[in-house]
């Protein structure tokens, strides 16, 4: 038996030196990492040789008791990750997360 092999191809990231050898995702789906560039934030990862740029975007409204994302190092609270290439443009939102106290 012949194994079916799925075809793979180089994946890099334009603000840290992170590459690999993955799987074509399938539609809708994206290769994420934890970009050493961004601060350890998710950022995706391009088809090696993408002209790109992937900017960070820092919330600009209040944060009272929700649970957001936050920079690392700065502690500022993150609203979204942008790429941006000849293409187009994507964004990864951080959306927060709502609690509620039961009492």
């Amino acid at each position: 038996m012949i194994p079916i092999l799925e075809p793979v191809a180089m994946w890099s990231c334009p603000n840290c030196p992170t590459e690999a050898r993955l799987a074509l995702p399938k539609p809708g789906q994206v290769h994420l990492h934890a970009c050493s560039g961004l601060r350890g934030l998710l950022a995706p990862l391009l088809p090696a040789g993408t002209k790109a740029k992937v900017v960070v975007v820092e919330r600009e409204d209040y944060v009272r008791d929700e649970i957001v994302q936050r920079d690392p190092e700065l502690g500022r609270p993150v609203m979204s990750v942008v790429t941006t290439r000849d293409e187009g443009q994507d964004t990864i939102v951080f959306a927060p997360t709502a609690r509620a106290d039961a009492t």
